[in-house]
């Protein structure tokens, strides 16, 4: 169980910083400190990226002035007699030494020590929106530069005024369905874009103090917020000078996403059809992920249900990058994992959520968003990114067009949709076995993949005692979202159309097909509503099943058109789609394909 804090900062993070000053104090500097590799935020201003930073001796000519004393002469007249009868004194002129101090100047060369820049590489801003870390840091002239990874490679040295010091970003509104039957409640980490110390590193959101101001709503000790009734507060998000806040509401209506599931089922012909389970496990590649530029493009043709054993076939598209964090990233929020649960494209933007391995089952799952903007890139030099196969330059072009998202909720992962400004994610847990608690939908803006607006809904079907939990969905538009739920104990799936106005949704079941589909309990693995032929498609394993929608009145709701067997011996893991053209997800290795032929 994670902890919340209430008030002060942990006496461990206040003990660390107390090292940290005391580190700085005595350390020589001269070499780099080591720290934990931590994440680093870019902040708004640019600064330069150097390839090295070292302490050199150099020889220079240094200007210095001596003293020395030097004799001289005057001549002085001395009175040497007095003429008594003429009442004269004579004199006469003798010599007299004297001595005075003379400043001469001379150069000599001396040995010193200064601080050498390495050649320069770019500006931070072309790394605002990667995933950037560090391990170690050199202090010139007070300053400390740290030594910086960028999206997995090592790059170089920049000022920590490049980093976001001592700054919070939080979501500016949250919005909460009314949900008298929530035994859990609005987690406020959710939240949190990030939280950084006065170095600019990431804070764990579990050191981040939330306090919330309301007359209504309370936040419990574990840090939920009840959804249970209406009312506003304020959250505030609190770590050292870093600080924001949030405004959050549980609307005021209990009946909202109350809806009536009585569309009639489909019925399909469908044979006895199994894939393999959960406890069996795909087949996997010796390695999970491809680093070497001679990858090809895998092909796999299906077989459809008429039994024609070139019924579709899919063809790889894009290498995703073999990774996008440094080696060593242990902690979740470090680690960007390879692990694709889902995708969607919108035009040429590809967007992913990546979960490590065994994440999706966690009720709190987290992990990264990733965007690449797919224009005018090579297919198979993603996989290079963290590598240094590629250039410099080769790669510098590739990083700017990517962009990872802070740590985030994301859930199963599969619940992926975009348009042209947004991505959304509907963060559901997968092993919550259709409870009546609320549903998350989280949207993050593409110019900067951070968490904008948060929303929660409900659906039941008449009351609380029947739900509808939706593993998989796909957002159609800024106000739309389509859902899949499995029936399990009808025997049917059923396509539910949520729809938002303002801050409220309704729910709609728009059709249904009574059947499994497989037999042996497979869960889905990926769901896409395809606009130009008005069809759903349901990814299984291998499978791929096509399935009338009924939206537009081109097919019939509901019906099995087709399925295809791809016998890839791996997992889809996601679905696309953007006029017309269908995308599957492949991991280890992590591959898009394009599906063709599908829509013969």
């Amino acid at each position: 169980m994670r902890r919340f804090a209430l008030g002060m900062m942990t006496s461990a993070a206040l003990m660390a910083g107390l090292a940290s000053q005391v580190q700085a104090s005595s350390k020589d500097y001269s070499k780099s400190t080591k720290t934990d590799l931590v994440t680093k935020i870019m902040g708004n201003k640019s600064y330069q990226v150097y390839s090295s930073l070292k302490l050199e001796e150099v020889t220079k000519k240094v200007k210095a002035k001596t003293k020395e004393k030097k004799k001289y002469t005057v001549k002085k007249k001395v009175a040497v007699k007095k003429n008594s009868k003429k009442g004269k004194t004579k004199y006469k002129t003798v010599k007299q030494v004297k001595y005075k101090w003379v400043t001469k100047t001379a150069y000599k060369n001396v040995k010193k020590k200064e601080w050498k820049f390495g050649k320069k590489l770019t500006a931070s801003a072309d790394f605002r929106y990667a995933h950037v870390q560090s391990k170690s840091y050199k202090v010139k002239g007070g300053k400390r530069y740290y030594y910086i990874y960028v999206d997995g490679r090592p790059v170089g040295y920049v000022n920590e005024k490049a980093f976001a010091l001592s700054k919070a970003n939080v979501v500016s509104q949250v919005s909460l369905v009314n949900n008298p039957s929530d035994s859990v409640g609005f987690n406020a980490e959710d939240a949190i874009n990030y939280v950084t110390d006065q170095h600019g590193s990431l804070v764990d959101n579990d050191s981040v103090e939330i306090s919330c101001k309301s007359a209504e709503l309370n936040i419990s000790d574990t840090g939920y917020v009840s959804s249970r009734k209406a009312g506003t507060a304020v959250l505030t998000f609190r770590y050292g000078k870093a600080k924001a806040t949030s405004k959050l509401t549980v609307r005021g209506d209990a009946k909202e996403g109350i809806s009536s599931a009585d569309v009639t089922p489909v019925k399909t012909d469908l044979p006895e059809i199994k894939t393999w389970s959960a406890s069996d496990g795909a087949s996997l590649s010796p390695s999970s992920t491809i680093t070497s530029k001679d990858a090809v493009s895998s092909s796999y043709w299906a077989t459809n249900m008429s039994g024609n054993a070139k019924g579709a076939d899919i063809e790889t598209i894009f290498y995703h990058p073999a990774v996008l964090s440094a080696p060593g990233s242990s902690n979740l929020e470090a680690k960007v994992s390879s692990a694709v649960q889902g995708i969607d494209f919108y035009d040429n933007d590809l967007v992913t959520s990546n979960l490590d391995l065994g994440q999706a089952d966690n009720r709190e799952a987290r992990g990264h968003m990733v965007y690449y903007n797919m224009r005018g890139v090579k297919k198979c030099n993603w996989q290079l990114i963290p590598s240094k196969m590629l250039s410099f330059n080769t790669w510098l072009s590739y990083i700017k067009n990517i962009k990872v998202s802070p740590y985030m909720k994301l859930g199963h992962g599969q619940s992926v949709g975009s348009t042209k400004k947004y991505v959304y994610v509907l963060a559901n847990w997968n092993r919550s076995n259709n409870w009546s608690n609320s549903q998350e939908l989280i949207r993050v803006k593409k110019s900067t993949m951070e968490i904008d607006k948060i929303w929660t809904f409900k659906v039941w079907n008449g009351s609380a005692k029947y739900p509808r939990i939706f593993l998989n969905a796909d957002v159609i538009d800024d106000n739309t979202l389509l859902a899949l739920f499995h029936n399990a104990s009808k025997h049917r799936y059923e396509y539910w159309k949520i729809s938002r106005s303002g801050d409220s949704f309704k729910a709609k079941e728009v059709g249904a097909t009574g059947s499994d589909l497989i037999s042996n309990s497979a869960e889905v693995q990926g769901f896409v509503w395809d606009s130009a032929y008005d069809v759903y498609y349901i990814a299984f394993n291998d499978y791929l099943f096509k399935i009338g929608a009924g939206l537009d009145g081109g097919t019939e709701a509901g019906k099995l058109l087709n399925y295809y067997s791809f016998h890839t011996g791996r997992e889809f893991e996601g679905l696309g789609s953007y006029k017309g053209e269908l995308y599957v997800n492949l991991n280890h290795p992590t591959e898009t394909l394009k599906v063709n032929h599908i829509t013969k």
